[in-house]
């Protein structure tokens, strides 16, 4: 007799809860197993990142084991399943966690015995109670209450809700958030509510999200014209060619001031329909019913203002329902979005992104030179580098680059800037966030005068700000993640906003920032992860305190490392130490000047005061260092402690393992003598130099294995990399004598080793994962296909020899 308490919790999906979902008239379209929600978080350690990949860990990825749909696009329960040998309700609060993200109405638990049903909604009573396995509920018994408490008591608004998402085909589909967002958003259109705010952080996808939004409610014909509004000429450029493109021929950009009135969808800057003077507000030409939908993207940018030139053309087409799509809601304590629009109808922050792993977490480093810290008082007659007098006051971090240039400070930023690439990846792509355009060009400067790379491409460095026109035609090269160039671009604030750079690494803040909104969008430059392109994180450089708006109660994302060098100390924190290698609405061009008449850089003005008449004193002789004392470190719980602890001790490490191993000859007799490598790893671990120690002593640390490192820090022996032993097994008839299955089975193990080293082939369980699946179970791979568990450590043994068979030779 089958013990059902022996049973796994897929045999109870397969056994029990599948069969009663279908007694209860659910379709199998109605239903989905194993739904993933979240991608599950990434750790950073060091320049080392990785994504937790196991559900059963804190961070991991969350799946729901069922999700059941209302409509193809409405989600109306989760179930939770649990082996039999728990009580019925052991997963209640998990689907209650579930139910809550998707905004689903149910959460069940079921152990196989029966369910155990929650109603978040509270309109059914008990709202919590079991029901027999055969007494699951029917759709058109769920269907009602989620009409009701959605508030979708009309048949029309039903309709509107159910129209499905734009599918092409590949199935790309929203996540579990944008899930939510849209369905909200034409919730709250479909009930007639005129003022609409989405919230979501920077980098998760609000312009697909506005595209699905507007798709659906177009093609349910409730709005007929849609304008949507955006403040970049490359976010309409982007989002036409990118996410709205399925629009085709019904979609129009409005250019050159013309008005044409047979198009559906149209898109436009709000520079391009407004003006002061009547005669250019094109969008008078337009009758004000003309649209039905008016969309604001990055809503935050001075929509909510009662004197905006975005609130003239939203309050012109007044019939329309306004959405309105930011990062950062609030601009000021007086002025708030939500004054205009309302209450989100839904937010997705920054922090969530992160602990989802669909947003990348970040360090911060802290740097503050001497001038910033005490300030700086120029002496009684001190004259700047173009004769004028200085005022003589105390200056500060407000002060320079806006009212005085202190030059050697700007250096040192560059400096900085460039040490820490030089040090981690002299190609990532960086945005250096400037206080002015002439503080930009000045910048950009100083690091072609000191990047050698700079002198050989003049594209390496670009300042990319609203008056320059050479460099504003790079920053779609800029942001174009297959093309290298430009690497480095300043800005002031041209890039604050929207610009969709996915493989930034660096953002270096020499800008006073005092708004959350603007800081929040600065950081949202970077927070997009791009695996494919090794952009797992990203790292903030800050030489202005703009950091301390992390302590702010409105900042929901904090980093996970932040580092203050010592003087004389690398500015790279000493767990980044491995080399990788492998903006403002800025003033048109008709109103900035490169130079004054008097040859003056531009913004140079006599006259004093805080207007247009304000001096701006450059002063080239006065000394700038770096001063700061401590770093600080997150830890896994959020807590901030002190840390000063340096991983990149090399001759300490050195001589840890000389006095372990002796000489060369011993290490390498050990090491071929360990029936498992792992034990020299853990003996090294014991010695207080761990494989991640060592990786990040050595450059590309991270693609070489165990063997090169010791061999290399300890006996300053030429290293290969992992991939180079594989190839060079490879190269050898290593795995003749083995059957075909066997041979792909340590080509595999081959693959392994080339990527993670050898720790991961000896151990049994890495058969547990693709491509081993392949092969059938780990006791089918090693009994079936090698014989027995032994003859299969043997076959490994034997690999591993292969790999390090010539390294007598080849280090002697």
């Amino acid at each position: 007799m089958i013990n059902k308490l022996n049973f796994s919790e897929r045999d109870i999906c397969t056994k029990y809860i599948i069969p009663a979902i279908q007694l209860a008239g659910w379709q199998l379209h109605q239903f989905r197993e194993e739904v993933g929600l979240t991608d599950g978080r990434v750790l950073v350690r060091g320049t080392l990142a990785a994504r937790i990949r196991n559900p059963e860990v804190k961070g991991g990825p969350k799946r729901a084991d069922f999700v059941l749909y209302g409509r193809p696009n409405i989600p109306i329960a989760v179930i939770e399943a649990k082996q039999a040998k728990f009580f019925i309700g052991h997963g209640i609060q998990q689907a209650l966690a579930y139910a809550e993200m998707i905004d689903a109405p149910f959460a069940i638990s079921s152990n196989g015995d029966g369910f155990l049903l929650h109603d978040r909604t509270g309109i059914t009573q008990p709202i919590e109670r079991e029901l027999s396995l055969n007494g699951f509920p029917s759709l058109d018994e769920l269907w009602p209450v989620y009409r009701q408490w959605k508030g979708l008591s009309e048949p029309n608004a039903t309709k509107l809700v159910e129209q499905p998402f734009y599918s092409d085909g590949s199935g790309k589909a929203p996540r579990y958030y944008q899930r939510v967002a849209i369905n909200r958003t034409i919730e709250a259109v479909a009930k007639g509510q005129s003022r609409v705010l989405l919230v979501m952080a920077t980098g998760t996808g609000k312009t697909y999200t506005a595209f699905q939004i507007i798709w659906r409610l177009w093609k349910a014909k409730a709005k007929k014209r849609i304008l949507f509004l955006a403040d970049r000429n490359i976010l309409v450029d982007q989002t036409m060619q990118q996410d709205f493109a399925p629009f085709g021929e019904v979609m129009h950009k409005v250019t050159n001031r013309e008005v044409k009135k047979n198009y559906e969808i149209y898109l436009a800057l709000y520079q391009a329909v407004t003006g002061r003077e009547q005669w250019k507000q094109i969008y008078r030409q337009f009758p004000s019913d003309f649209f039905d939908l008016v969309v604001v993207d990055e809503c935050h940018r001075g929509s909510a203002a009662d004197d905006s030139a975005w609130r003239e053309v939203l309050d012109y087409f007044g019939n329309a329902t306004h959405l309105g799509l930011t990062a950062t809601p609030r601009e000021t304590k007086e002025i708030s979005n939500f004054n205009y629009f309302g209450e989100p109808v839904y937010t997705y922050s920054l922090k969530q992104g992160i602990e989802d792993g669909f947003l990348a977490p970040y360090k911060v480093i802290r740097i503050a030179t001497d001038v910033d810290a005490l300030g700086y008082t120029p002496e009684t007659g001190k004259l700047d580098k173009l004769g004028q007098p200085v005022e003589q006051r105390q200056y500060n971090s407000k002060d320079f680059d806006r009212g005085l240039v202190l030059e050697k400070r700007t250096r040192l930023v560059a400096m900085k800037a460039w040490e820490y690439l030089k040090a981690t990846d002299p190609m990532a792509k960086t945005i250096i966030f400037c206080d002015d355009q002439d503080h930009a060009e000045r910048m950009r400067q100083e690091l072609v005068k000191i990047i050698p790379a700079a002198a050989r491409n003049r594209r390496y460095v670009m300042r990319i700000t609203g008056d320059d026109t050479e460099g504003k035609a790079q920053l779609s090269y800029f942001i174009d993640n297959d093309e290298p160039y430009p690497v480095i671009a300043t800005t002031s604030k041209l890039l604050t906003t929207g610009v969709d750079a996915k493989t930034c690494k660096l953002i270096v803040l020499d800008q006073t920032i005092n708004s959350m909104s603007e800081f929040k969008q600065i950081i949202g430059r970077g927070t997009r992860l791009r695996e494919d392109y090794q952009k797992l994180y990203f790292t903030i450089m800050d030489f202005k305190g703009a950091t301390r708006l992390f302590a702010d109660p409105e900042f929901d994302g904090d980093p996970v490392v932040i580092y203050e060098p010592k003087p004389g100390e690398s500015v790279v924190p000493p767990d980044d130490q491995n080399p990788q290698v492998g903006g403002e609405q800025d003033l048109p061009a008709s109103q900035i000047k490169t130079t004054d008449g008097d040859g003056r850089p531009a913004g140079v003005e006599i006259g004093g005061g805080t207007g247009p008449g304000r001096v701006k004193y450059f002063i080239d002789d006065v000394e700038v260092r770096v001063a700061v004392e401590r770093s600080q470190y997150l830890d896994a719980n959020g807590k901030l402690i002190t840390e000063d602890y340096r991983v990149l001790l090399k001759d300490s490490i050195k001589k840890s393992l000389q006095d372990e191993f002796g000489s060369l000859t011993e290490f390498l007799r050990r090491w071929n003598s360990a029936d498992r490598k792992q034990a020299v790893l853990e003996l090294l671990t014991s010695q207080g130099v761990p494989l991640e120690i060592l990786q990040q002593a050595v450059p590309n640390g991270v693609k070489l294995d165990a063997f090169d490192l010791v061999a290399h820090v300890a006996f300053d022996q030429k290293p290969l990399t992992r991939r180079e032993r594989a190839e060079n097994v490879r190269k050898r008839d290593v795995f003749g004598k083995y059957g075909e299955q066997a041979r792909a089975v340590l080509e595999a193990l081959l693959d392994k080793f080339a990527d993670h080293g050898v720790q991961d082939i000896e151990d049994a369980k890495v058969l547990e994962l693709p491509p081993f699946d392949q092969f059938g179970s780990k006791t089918q791979i090693r009994r079936g296909i090698f014989g027995s568990v032994e003859d299969y450590a043997e076959a490994v043994r034997s690999l591993e020899k292969a790999l390090y068979e010539n390294d007598e030779q080849r280090q002697a």
